[in-house]
């Protein structure tokens, strides 16, 4: 039975499957992740200036569930919680401060990451292979542009830089895309909803 009124049906393409959705249940679908994404900086580890947390899994798996519209707006709908204050930036933090700061650049590099992830899948397909290779994509434009926001605040060189935010992670970051990369192809099948 199709659904009338603010939810009656329409095609859009999501990060993996064409899946028939409502906008409401995308803007609801992204606000989750956006949650999500809250609830998983809280799983930190304070390694140096910047923490090891669980949080850029739910960033690539916003791209590759949502895709590039809503994997982004979920994105900027955690930063935009953030910088109203609410503690869902690592270990209980809030605020422009943690925007701003060194840091900063990695929260913000949260929404081109989704952002990437979708569109590579959207134009090369959500198989196993690219699916790894979109969530690497979209991790490293978030290396990058972190990196580099905390080279311009805090005047370290590249190779510092990359020693203190990059090298540390790399190995977790590997295990958070083989395991979101998993969980979108579980995932995408039961999260279509028909009409």
């Amino acid at each position: 039975m199709a659904a009338t009124g603010i939810l009656k049906q329409k095609k859009i393409v999501s990060g993996v499957f064409v899946v028939r959705t409502s906008r409401l249940t995308m803007w609801i679908m992204s606000a989750l992740f956006a949650a999500l994404t809250g609830v998983l900086s809280q799983i930190a580890v304070p390694l140096g200036p910047v923490p090891l947390n669980l949080a850029t899994m739910s960033v690539l798996m916003a791209g590759g569930l949502l895709g590039p519209r809503y994997g982004a707006l979920s994105m900027a709908l955690y930063i935009a919680m953030g910088t109203a204050g609410l503690p869902v930036f690592s270990l209980m933090r809030g605020g422009t401060a943690m925007l701003v700061g060194p840091t900063g650049g990695y929260i913000v590099g949260y929404l081109p990451a989704a952002l990437l992830t979708g569109l590579i899948i959207r134009h090369i397909g959500g198989s196993h292979p690219p699916l790894v290779a979109a969530m690497a994509a979209g991790q490293t434009v978030c290396y990058l542009l972190g990196t580099i926001w905390y080279m311009l605040l805090t005047h370290t060189g590249p190779m510092a830089a990359l020693a203190l935010c990059v090298a540390p992670f790399l190995i977790g970051d590997a295990l958070k895309i083989a395991l979101g990369s998993f969980l979108v192809r579980r995932l995408a099948p039961i999260s279509k909803i028909t009409a």
